[in-house]
């Protein structure tokens, strides 16, 4: 056990005995969200004659500046050791209420939140009354854990001033100028045998019209440039070892002559992009010749850019050597279908399948251009794009979101698409099409391997997950690991960059100081008490953070802390109570239990 633990643990005993904490208890209205459902008053009046508690006050808006203003001075002026704040999850603003420990002198790690707004008052809506008893409890048992909390100290690990940026696509290629700009070293890791992604294979975008591919090949050159920037193509990450700050990366290259290459990184940018979703054959026709996707009719647009004569743009669309006369364009194609597995929206497949309709409404006047949408999404400047093809005659029909168009093909070979039509009052009409475009968005691209290399956390969507999209928007629960661009979430080009960059900036404020501060939160081995069963602890750990070492003679299990996540799983299974986890202690955790064991307040 390490000196910071074994003294805390013993500090923790004294104390409980003791009773001469000094802690301050704040519960905040969240501006209705707690306070409609919880009665904080009567939280506040169980609260103030708990032991220990010296200040208990009820606040409008904890997080704002004014009440962090009035908590810095609260702890100053009654010397509190300790801090409850009873607001929203803690994965919220955790960072803010330390950061007025901080501010006030007092240790961060003697701070405690308490979740009463999700685990409370919006899980018990139609129960006032025991949302409040619950609140009770809950506050209670976060002011027994910090009577038992004790000053830590953050982990201070140096850190590699480069980063591995995994994807090679456009969100990638700029993270990676970007980090070379600011004097950090890069190794780009694409699978693919050339860099560009998706947006390498687009023509003419919006607003500019520059093709995708003069895109990358313009950020390619700027990649070329930079001597810190190091490119493997048809590269494959494999493995991660080491701790934040310090990880030791393997990467497969294929190719002729493959090769295992090992590097050593501060962080990791994973920028893998994005698949199109894939309609199975008979869905809205799909397999029927002329029906289609919205990437293979950009691409028969793009391909077909001057087929009515060398460099000329005019003229008749040409599918199969048959003119095409009418398009009916079907939205939400593998999105935000109640039957199917993407309930979200894409959202740039509004946008792209607007820009493409115009592209070929400039080129032929006469084409018949039919939208079927449950709504469209073109947002910002893209609202400009909607109106023009909307006076270029482009038809827009909005169907039940219960009742979808289905498509068939006709006695006489031509499509016929049938929809009913809310605007025009439900009225089911049949309109005949030389081509039908499936509108399919965005799906998670399928990265098992990576994902098991990294352990990065998946969401239901089965895209990457952030801390917190407002927050900590690119950043992960791993340490030092990064997202940026469409592996996280459906994303426009232009989104997809600002993803980027703020991955740079995030990597910066990490790597360009030398060093980065870790929480102390993390598991300890009292080796006196080990047993040395090492295989149970080891294989507890997802993020082999434990491994056995020879103390005095015999195998014991030692933690490292900078690897060390702080999820508590080895705690519970050693058999010998020989881990504790700092911060959450079994000592703590008894004490939070006891306290939520209290008869309710009638």
């Amino acid at each position: 056990m390490n000196e910071q633990a074994d003294a805390s643990m013993s500090e923790q005993a004294d104390a409980a005995k003791s009773g001469d904490r000094r802690i301050g208890v704040f519960i905040c209205h969240c501006g209705g969200n707690i306070s409609d459902y919880v009665d904080v008053a009567k939280v506040r009046d169980a609260l103030t004659d708990e032991p220990d508690v010296m200040v208990c006050e009820t606040e409008l808006f904890a997080c704002s500046d004014g009440t962090q203003k009035e908590m810095v001075q609260a702890i100053q002026d009654e010397r509190l050791d300790g801090l409850v704040v009873a607001s929203c999850s803690p994965k919220l603003h955790q960072i803010t209420f330390q950061g007025v420990s901080k501010r006030a002198d007092l240790n961060p790690y003697s701070y405690t939140q308490v979740n009463v707004r999700e685990q409370c008052s919006w899980a018990h809506t139609d129960d006032h009354k025991g949302a409040t008893e619950k609140a009770i409890g809950l506050v209670r048992a976060g002011v027994a854990k910090t009577r038992l909390s004790r000053p830590l100290e953050p982990l201070v690990v140096k850190t590699l001033p480069r980063t591995m940026v995994v994807g090679g696509g456009v969100a990638g290629l700029r993270t990676a100028v970007g980090l070379a700009d600011i004097g950090l070293g890069v190794i780009i890791v694409e699978r693919a045998s050339k860099l560009g992604g998706w947006v390498g294979e687009l023509g003419p975008m919006y607003p500019n019209e520059h093709g995708g591919r003069e895109q990358i090949d313009f950020l390619v050159a700027e990649v070329a440039k930079r001597k810190k920037i190091t490119v493997l193509t048809d590269a494959e990450l494999v493995s991660k070892s080491g701790s934040f700050g310090n990880y030791v990366t393997e990467v497969r290259v294929k190719g002729s002559h493959s090769q295992l290459i090992t590097t050593e990184v501060g962080t990791i940018v994973v920028a893998t992009g994005f698949d199109t979703y894939q309609p199975d054959v008979g869905e809205f026709g799909y397999g029927i010749d002329g029906v289609v996707t919205l990437p293979e009719f950009t691409k028969l647009l793009d391909d077909s850019h001057g087929a009515a004569g060398a460099g000329n743009s005019k003229g008749p669309l040409i599918y199969q050597g048959r003119p095409v006369r009418t398009i009916a364009y079907v939205y939400c194609v593998g999105n935000r279908q109640p039957a199917g597995g993407n309930e979200y929206c894409s959202k740039f497949c509004c946008a792209a399948t607007v820009h493409a309709s115009l592209k070929i409404a400039k080129r032929d006047s006469t084409l018949r251009q039919y939208h079927l949408h449950r709504d469209i999404r073109t947002y910002g400047k893209f609202e400009l794009m909607y109106t023009e093809s909307r006076e270029r005659g482009s038809v827009y029909m909005k169907f039940p979101d219960d009742t979808p168009p289905s498509v068939a093909r006709m006695a006489d070979g031509r499509l016929a698409v049938t929809v009913v039509d809310t605007q025009t009052g439900n009225e089911e009409l049949t309109l005949p099409a030389d081509l039908v475009v499936l509108v399919t968005g965005m799906v998670p691209r399928k990265n098992q391997n990576l994902t098991s290399v990294l352990k990065l956390p998946v969401g239901v969507d089965g895209f990457y997950n952030e801390i917190h999209p407002k927050l900590r928007p690119v950043e992960t629960v791993v340490a030092g690991v990064m997202i940026a661009g469409a592996c996280q979430s459906p994303k426009t080009l232009s989104e997809s960059v600002a993803s980027g960059l703020a991955a740079v900036t995030q990597s910066a404020g990490i790597l360009l100081k030398g060093f980065a501060e870790l929480d102390p939160l993390v598991a300890t081995v009292d080796t006196a008490a080990c047993a040395g069963c090492t295989d149970t602890c080891l294989s507890s750990c997802p993020y082999d953070a434990i491994t056995a070492v020879n103390a005095d003679g015999r195998e014991v299990a030692e933690i490292s802390a900078a690897v060390c996540k702080g999820c508590g799983g080895c705690v519970p299974v050693c058999p010998q109570n020989a881990i504790d986890l700092l911060g959450y202690t079994d000592a703590q955790m008894r004490a939070s239990i006891d306290s939520l064991a209290k008869e309710p307040v009638s």
